[in-house]
Protein backbone atom coordinates (compact mmCIF):
# COMPACT_ATOMS: atom_id res chain seq x y z
CA UNK A 1 0.00 0.00 0.00
CA UNK A 2 1.54 3.66 -0.80
CA UNK A 3 2.86 4.82 2.22
CA UNK A 4 1.37 8.22 1.42
CA UNK A 5 -2.07 6.68 2.73
CA UNK A 6 -0.73 7.68 5.88
CA UNK A 7 1.83 10.24 5.22
CA UNK A 8 1.36 14.10 5.42
CA UNK A 9 -0.44 15.06 2.02
CA UNK A 10 -2.53 18.01 3.28
CA UNK A 11 -6.46 17.17 3.67
CA UNK A 12 -8.99 19.91 1.72
CA UNK A 13 -11.83 20.68 3.95
CA UNK A 14 -15.36 19.18 1.99
CA UNK A 15 -17.61 21.56 0.62
CA UNK A 16 -20.52 20.21 2.26
CA UNK A 17 -21.14 20.94 5.71
CA UNK A 18 -21.88 17.51 7.09
CA UNK A 19 -20.16 14.39 5.92
CA UNK A 20 -21.86 11.24 5.91
CA UNK A 21 -20.42 8.23 8.08
CA UNK A 22 -18.03 5.99 6.15
CA UNK A 23 -17.62 2.17 7.14
CA UNK A 24 -13.96 0.87 6.66
CA UNK A 25 -13.41 -3.09 6.00
CA UNK A 26 -10.58 -4.54 5.54
CA UNK A 27 -8.88 -7.73 7.69
CA UNK A 28 -4.97 -5.60 7.75
CA UNK A 29 -5.01 -3.38 10.79
CA UNK A 30 -2.10 -1.68 9.94
CA UNK A 31 -3.91 -0.67 6.93
CA UNK A 32 -7.33 -0.08 8.69
CA UNK A 33 -5.54 2.40 11.06
CA UNK A 34 -3.79 4.44 8.41
CA UNK A 35 -7.21 4.71 6.85
CA UNK A 36 -9.39 5.42 10.00
CA UNK A 37 -6.64 8.56 10.52
CA UNK A 38 -7.36 9.81 6.75
CA UNK A 39 -10.65 9.56 6.27
CA UNK A 40 -11.16 11.04 10.23
CA UNK A 41 -8.87 13.80 9.36
CA UNK A 42 -11.28 14.45 6.10
CA UNK A 43 -14.47 15.31 8.14
CA UNK A 44 -15.97 11.96 8.01
CA UNK A 45 -17.35 9.68 11.16
CA UNK A 46 -15.70 6.53 10.75
CA UNK A 47 -16.54 2.95 12.24
CA UNK A 48 -14.15 -0.46 10.81
CA UNK A 49 -14.64 -3.90 10.23
CA UNK A 50 -11.69 -6.60 10.01
CA UNK A 51 -13.92 -8.93 8.09
CA UNK A 52 -17.36 -9.40 5.79
CA UNK A 53 -18.95 -10.97 8.35
CA UNK A 54 -18.55 -8.13 10.93
CA UNK A 55 -19.28 -5.68 8.29
CA UNK A 56 -22.53 -6.94 7.12
CA UNK A 57 -23.36 -6.52 11.14
CA UNK A 58 -22.75 -2.89 12.00
CA UNK A 59 -24.52 -1.94 8.56
CA UNK A 60 -27.61 -3.62 10.15
CA UNK A 61 -27.09 -2.30 13.34
CA UNK A 62 -26.02 0.79 12.62
CA UNK A 63 -26.68 2.23 8.87
CA UNK A 64 -23.09 3.67 7.07
CA UNK A 65 -24.06 4.91 3.58
CA UNK A 66 -20.53 5.06 2.43
CA UNK A 67 -18.66 1.29 2.81
CA UNK A 68 -14.54 1.40 1.54
CA UNK A 69 -14.39 -2.20 0.96
CA UNK A 70 -11.20 -4.50 0.46
CA UNK A 71 -11.59 -6.93 -2.04
CA UNK A 72 -9.32 -9.93 -0.55
CA UNK A 73 -10.36 -10.67 2.99
CA UNK A 74 -10.43 -14.35 4.24
CA UNK A 75 -14.23 -15.80 4.77
CA UNK A 76 -16.35 -13.32 3.12
CA UNK A 77 -14.47 -11.68 0.27
CA UNK A 78 -15.21 -7.90 -0.96
CA UNK A 79 -16.89 -9.82 -4.10
CA UNK A 80 -19.49 -11.58 -1.59
CA UNK A 81 -19.98 -8.29 0.61
CA UNK A 82 -20.77 -6.30 -2.40
CA UNK A 83 -23.63 -9.10 -3.64
CA UNK A 84 -24.41 -9.35 -0.19
CA UNK A 85 -25.24 -6.16 0.44
CA UNK A 86 -27.09 -5.26 -2.85
CA UNK A 87 -29.23 -8.38 -2.08
CA UNK A 88 -30.87 -6.64 0.94
CA UNK A 89 -33.03 -3.29 1.78
CA UNK A 90 -31.42 -0.66 3.37
CA UNK A 91 -32.74 2.47 4.66
CA UNK A 92 -30.78 4.45 1.92
CA UNK A 93 -28.29 4.11 -0.82
CA UNK A 94 -24.89 1.91 0.09
CA UNK A 95 -22.02 3.30 -1.90
CA UNK A 96 -19.20 0.86 -2.26
CA UNK A 97 -16.28 1.80 -2.79
CA UNK A 98 -13.33 -1.12 -3.05
CA UNK A 99 -9.68 -0.95 -2.76
CA UNK A 100 -7.94 -3.61 -3.83
CA UNK A 101 -4.15 -4.55 -4.92
CA UNK A 102 -5.64 -6.20 -7.78
CA UNK A 103 -6.15 -3.58 -10.26
CA UNK A 104 -6.08 -5.16 -13.46
CA UNK A 105 -9.05 -4.40 -16.19
CA UNK A 106 -11.13 -8.49 -15.27
CA UNK A 107 -10.47 -7.71 -11.18
CA UNK A 108 -11.88 -4.25 -11.84
CA UNK A 109 -15.06 -5.61 -13.81
CA UNK A 110 -15.82 -8.20 -11.46
CA UNK A 111 -15.93 -5.80 -8.46
CA UNK A 112 -18.52 -3.18 -10.56
CA UNK A 113 -20.51 -6.57 -11.50
CA UNK A 114 -20.42 -7.72 -8.29
CA UNK A 115 -22.49 -4.03 -7.05
CA UNK A 116 -19.74 -2.10 -6.48
CA UNK A 117 -19.79 1.59 -7.34
CA UNK A 118 -16.18 2.88 -7.82
CA UNK A 119 -12.75 0.84 -6.76
CA UNK A 120 -9.24 2.69 -6.30
CA UNK A 121 -5.84 0.93 -6.41
CA UNK A 122 -4.05 0.67 -3.09
CA UNK A 123 -1.10 2.05 -4.93
CA UNK A 124 -3.33 4.92 -5.38
CA UNK A 125 -2.12 7.96 -3.61
CA UNK A 126 -4.45 9.51 -0.40
CA UNK A 127 -5.41 12.55 -2.61
CA UNK A 128 -7.14 10.37 -5.00
CA UNK A 129 -8.92 8.05 -2.04
CA UNK A 130 -10.36 11.62 -0.83
CA UNK A 131 -11.21 12.67 -4.08
CA UNK A 132 -13.17 9.33 -4.49
CA UNK A 133 -14.60 10.04 -1.46
CA UNK A 134 -16.08 13.18 -2.37
CA UNK A 135 -17.78 11.83 -5.41
CA UNK A 136 -19.37 9.52 -3.08
CA UNK A 137 -20.79 11.75 -1.19
CA UNK A 138 -21.96 14.36 -3.63
CA UNK A 139 -23.64 11.08 -5.13
CA UNK A 140 -25.27 10.61 -1.80
CA UNK A 141 -26.10 14.20 -1.52
CA UNK A 142 -27.88 14.28 -4.76
CA UNK A 143 -29.89 10.85 -4.19
CA UNK A 144 -30.71 12.05 -0.83
CA UNK A 145 -32.52 15.63 -2.59
CA UNK A 146 -34.21 13.40 -5.04
CA UNK A 147 -35.80 11.66 -2.14
CA UNK A 148 -36.92 14.63 -0.56
CA UNK A 149 -38.34 16.09 -3.94
CA UNK A 150 -40.23 13.29 -4.57
CA UNK A 151 -41.35 12.91 -1.03
CA UNK A 152 -42.70 16.07 -1.11
CA UNK A 153 -44.07 15.64 -4.69
CA UNK A 154 -46.13 12.70 -2.94
CA UNK A 155 -47.35 14.83 -0.18
CA UNK A 156 -48.38 17.24 -2.19
CA UNK A 157 -50.54 14.92 -4.21
CA UNK A 158 -52.18 13.55 -0.83
CA UNK A 159 -52.78 17.40 0.48
CA UNK A 160 -55.38 19.60 -0.27
CA UNK A 161 -53.47 22.98 -0.98
CA UNK A 162 -55.81 25.20 1.07
CA UNK A 163 -56.18 23.81 4.29
CA UNK A 164 -53.11 21.72 4.70
CA UNK A 165 -55.32 18.49 5.08
CA UNK A 166 -55.17 15.03 3.76
CA UNK A 167 -57.09 15.20 -0.01
CA UNK A 168 -59.45 12.90 -0.88
CA UNK A 169 -56.85 10.97 -2.95
CA UNK A 170 -55.34 10.41 0.54
CA UNK A 171 -58.41 9.55 2.59
CA UNK A 172 -59.90 7.17 0.06
CA UNK A 173 -56.20 5.01 0.59
CA UNK A 174 -54.99 5.28 3.84
CA UNK A 175 -59.15 4.85 5.06
CA UNK A 176 -59.32 1.95 2.51
CA UNK A 177 -56.65 0.24 4.24
CA UNK A 178 -57.03 0.43 7.37
CA UNK A 179 -60.70 -0.70 7.17
CA UNK A 180 -58.86 -3.46 5.25
CA UNK A 181 -56.75 -4.44 8.18
CA UNK A 182 -59.69 -4.10 10.91
CA UNK A 183 -61.89 -6.08 8.93
CA UNK A 184 -59.49 -8.91 9.61
CA UNK A 185 -58.01 -8.64 13.14
CA UNK A 186 -60.68 -6.58 14.38
CA UNK A 187 -61.59 -3.37 15.91
CA UNK A 188 -63.47 -0.21 16.06
CA UNK A 189 -63.96 2.20 13.42
CA UNK A 190 -65.95 5.68 13.03
CA UNK A 191 -66.37 7.90 10.43
CA UNK A 192 -67.84 12.03 9.99
CA UNK A 193 -69.35 13.07 7.22
CA UNK A 194 -68.80 16.95 7.78
CA UNK A 195 -70.76 19.65 6.08
CA UNK A 196 -70.13 23.42 6.78
CA UNK A 197 -73.67 25.03 7.09
CA UNK A 198 -75.30 27.94 4.01
CA UNK A 199 -71.69 27.74 3.17
CA UNK A 200 -73.24 29.05 -0.55
CA UNK A 201 -74.16 32.41 1.20
CA UNK A 202 -71.01 32.45 2.83
CA UNK A 203 -69.54 33.22 -0.44
CA UNK A 204 -72.08 34.96 -1.81
CA UNK A 205 -72.03 37.60 0.81
CA UNK A 206 -69.06 37.84 1.52
CA UNK A 207 -66.42 36.58 -1.27
CA UNK A 208 -64.74 33.61 -2.30
CA UNK A 209 -61.32 34.80 -0.18
CA UNK A 210 -63.32 34.98 2.92
CA UNK A 211 -64.60 31.55 2.04
CA UNK A 212 -61.24 30.11 2.04
CA UNK A 213 -60.21 31.97 5.05
CA UNK A 214 -63.46 30.37 6.94
CA UNK A 215 -62.45 26.84 5.13
CA UNK A 216 -59.06 27.13 7.11
CA UNK A 217 -60.92 28.34 10.18
CA UNK A 218 -62.83 25.73 10.19
CA UNK A 219 -59.85 22.83 9.76
CA UNK A 220 -57.98 24.74 12.60
CA UNK A 221 -61.14 24.45 15.21
CA UNK A 222 -61.35 20.21 13.84
CA UNK A 223 -58.12 19.83 14.66
CA UNK A 224 -58.12 21.74 18.16
CA UNK A 225 -61.14 18.25 18.76
CA UNK A 226 -58.45 15.67 17.64
CA UNK A 227 -55.75 14.03 19.35
CA UNK A 228 -52.77 11.67 17.72
CA UNK A 229 -52.90 10.16 14.13
CA UNK A 230 -55.46 7.94 14.93
CA UNK A 231 -58.01 10.79 14.49
CA UNK A 232 -57.81 12.53 11.59
CA UNK A 233 -59.34 15.13 9.14
CA UNK A 234 -59.20 15.06 5.26
CA UNK A 235 -61.34 17.74 2.95
CA UNK A 236 -63.44 15.42 0.08
CA UNK A 237 -64.24 18.78 -1.72
CA UNK A 238 -65.62 21.79 -1.44
CA UNK A 239 -67.30 22.42 2.24
CA UNK A 240 -67.28 19.12 2.64
CA UNK A 241 -64.98 16.75 4.95
CA UNK A 242 -64.77 13.59 6.57
CA UNK A 243 -63.17 12.95 10.31
CA UNK A 244 -61.96 9.32 10.96
CA UNK A 245 -61.68 8.06 14.50
CA UNK A 246 -59.68 5.35 14.35
CA UNK A 247 -60.21 2.76 17.43
CA UNK A 248 -63.20 4.68 18.32
CA UNK A 249 -66.65 2.87 18.71
CA UNK A 250 -70.44 4.31 17.75
CA UNK A 251 -71.27 5.68 21.35
CA UNK A 252 -67.82 7.59 21.93
CA UNK A 253 -67.40 8.76 17.76
CA UNK A 254 -71.06 10.53 18.66
CA UNK A 255 -69.61 12.55 21.32
CA UNK A 256 -67.06 13.66 19.78
CA UNK A 257 -69.16 14.53 16.66
CA UNK A 258 -70.96 16.61 19.51
CA UNK A 259 -68.37 18.32 20.75
CA UNK A 260 -67.11 19.49 17.33
CA UNK A 261 -70.06 20.41 16.61
CA UNK A 262 -70.20 22.59 19.70
CA UNK A 263 -66.73 24.28 19.39
CA UNK A 264 -67.68 25.38 15.39
CA UNK A 265 -70.96 26.97 16.72
CA UNK A 266 -68.89 28.61 19.70
CA UNK A 267 -67.78 31.82 18.52
CA UNK A 268 -68.19 33.26 14.93
CA UNK A 269 -65.13 33.31 12.61
CA UNK A 270 -63.28 36.34 12.52
CA UNK A 271 -62.73 36.99 8.51
CA UNK A 272 -60.98 40.82 8.30
CA UNK A 273 -63.77 43.46 9.77
CA UNK A 274 -66.45 40.79 9.81
CA UNK A 275 -67.57 38.14 11.61
CA UNK A 276 -68.66 35.48 10.21
CA UNK A 277 -71.11 32.70 12.13
CA UNK A 278 -70.59 29.39 11.30
CA UNK A 279 -72.44 26.21 11.86
CA UNK A 280 -71.74 22.31 11.13
CA UNK A 281 -74.28 19.28 10.06
CA UNK A 282 -72.63 16.13 10.75
CA UNK A 283 -73.49 12.12 9.95
CA UNK A 284 -71.90 9.19 11.75
CA UNK A 285 -71.21 5.97 10.52
CA UNK A 286 -68.97 3.07 11.89
CA UNK A 287 -67.27 -0.10 11.22
CA UNK A 288 -69.51 -2.36 13.60
CA UNK A 289 -72.65 -2.12 11.36
CA UNK A 290 -72.44 -5.04 9.21
CA UNK A 291 -68.89 -5.30 9.28
CA UNK A 292 -68.17 -7.85 7.45
CA UNK A 293 -70.00 -6.33 4.12
CA UNK A 294 -68.08 -2.47 5.07
CA UNK A 295 -66.50 -0.78 2.72
CA UNK A 296 -65.01 2.10 2.06
CA UNK A 297 -67.94 3.63 -0.42
CA UNK A 298 -70.91 2.32 2.30
CA UNK A 299 -69.35 3.85 4.78
CA UNK A 300 -68.93 7.16 3.47
CA UNK A 301 -72.76 6.62 2.16
CA UNK A 302 -73.89 6.24 5.27
CA UNK A 303 -72.19 8.85 6.72
CA UNK A 304 -73.34 10.83 3.91
CA UNK A 305 -77.26 10.05 4.59
CA UNK A 306 -76.48 10.76 8.56
CA UNK A 307 -75.51 14.04 7.39
CA UNK A 308 -78.84 14.88 4.79
CA UNK A 309 -80.38 14.30 7.48
CA UNK A 310 -78.71 16.30 9.98
CA UNK A 311 -79.46 18.78 7.38
CA UNK A 312 -83.33 18.22 6.88
CA UNK A 313 -83.88 18.50 10.37
CA UNK A 314 -82.67 21.95 10.80
CA UNK A 315 -78.26 21.85 10.24
CA UNK A 316 -76.24 21.93 13.12
CA UNK A 317 -76.69 18.60 14.12
CA UNK A 318 -75.06 15.31 14.51
CA UNK A 319 -76.96 12.04 13.32
CA UNK A 320 -75.61 8.93 14.29
CA UNK A 321 -76.32 5.40 12.72
CA UNK A 322 -80.56 4.13 13.20
CA UNK A 323 -81.26 7.69 12.77
CA UNK A 324 -79.75 8.37 9.40
CA UNK A 325 -82.63 8.95 7.19
CA UNK A 326 -82.45 8.16 3.11
CA UNK A 327 -80.41 10.69 1.21
CA UNK A 328 -82.44 13.49 -0.46
CA UNK A 329 -81.52 16.64 -2.98
CA UNK A 330 -80.98 19.52 0.15
CA UNK A 331 -79.93 23.13 0.02
CA UNK A 332 -76.66 22.52 1.56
Amino acid sequence: MDPDFGGTTQVLSLDLAIAPQVLLVDDDELVLARLRELVAAAGFQVCAATNGSQALDLLEHSFTPIVILDLNMPGLDGLTVCRTIRERVWPGYVYILLLTAQDAEQDILEGLNAGADDYVSKRASSAQLLARLRTAQRILTLEHSLKQALAEKRHLAMTDALTGVPNRRFFMRRFGSELTRLRSIGGDLSLLSLDIDHFKQINDRYGHGAGDSVLQQFIHRIGACLSGDSQWCARLGGEEFAVVLEGTPTAQAVLMAEQMRQVIAASPMQVGNASIPITVSIGLSALEDNRGEATVESLLQKADQGLYASKEAGRNRVTAPGRAQPARDVDR
